[in-house]
């Protein structure tokens, strides 16, 4: 047996980045029309974050969760689970992170966000905004097909992402809740990396801002508890 360190994340590919990228296609077309309300739910999410009001956090909670839901059963447990056997348990993964949006923004309505009011909620903005409407984009900028678009709430990392430009911009951090998030960002991450796509920084690159600005959140906190010497 060949020693273990001669091996690469490629050796570990199930699949190849044609079989990876006509599934998206395959899925897309399968999907459609529901990508025109998953954008409106994204654009509804804005409104809401930036407009603020009572039914703040319960609707964003609520929105992204059904997001999440979606992707799990139509994407991952559907489509993926095909080309990938660690697929149903990514599903899990999933399925925990929309309840636990459900229990912190729904029934706990603990998921404030208010814009501009520091250096995380401009960040987390920004990282939503681009997930919403730049990440479709960016297969078609590295030559790929239309057809193959990654869409918030019909595609695992726009979702991801977008979510993680939500928590961050919260008003407290949400440790919970960034767990899934940052663990997919990683294994896209290593899959793309494997595959050797030019996106395959896009996604850990958010997560690690998100642990950055999410540890600076909790120390500021901290901080300003601490009584004075």
């Amino acid at each position: 047996m060949s020693e273990w360190w001669t091996y690469s994340l490629s050796d570990f590919l199930l699949f190849s980045p044609r079989t990876y990228y006509r599934l998206f296609e395959l899925y897309n077309l399968a999907v459609w029309p529901w990508h025109v309300l998953a954008i409106v739910l994204g654009l509804a999410v804005l409104v809401f974050w930036l407009r603020g009001g009572a039914w703040q956090s319960r609707t964003v909670a609520v929105i992204l969760a059904t997001c999440w839901l979606f992707v799990a059963w139509a994407y991952l447990v559907a489509r993926y689970d095909t080309i990938n056997w660690a697929a149903s348990y990514f599903a899990v993964g999933y399925a925990v992170e929309a309840l636990l949006l459900v229990w912190t923004g729904l029934i706990r309505n603990c998921l404030s966000l208010r814009p501009g009011r520091d250096v995380a909620g401009a960040a987390g903005l920004c990282i939503f905004v681009f997930a919403l409407f730049a990440w479709p984009l960016v297969g078609r900028l590295l030559g790929r097909p239309w057809l193959q678009a990654e869409i918030f709430g019909i595609a695992p990392d726009p979702t991801v992402v977008a979510t993680l430009g939500v928590l961050i911009a919260a008003d407290r951090t949400r440790w919970e809740l960034l767990v899934v998030p940052m663990l997919w960002c990683a294994i896209s991450g290593a899959t793309l990396w494997a595959m050797q796509s030019p996106d395959a920084l896009l996604a850990p690159a958010a997560a690690l801002l998100a642990l950055v600005l999410a540890c600076w959140k909790t120390l500021s906190r901290l901080r300003q508890a601490s009584p004075p010497l």
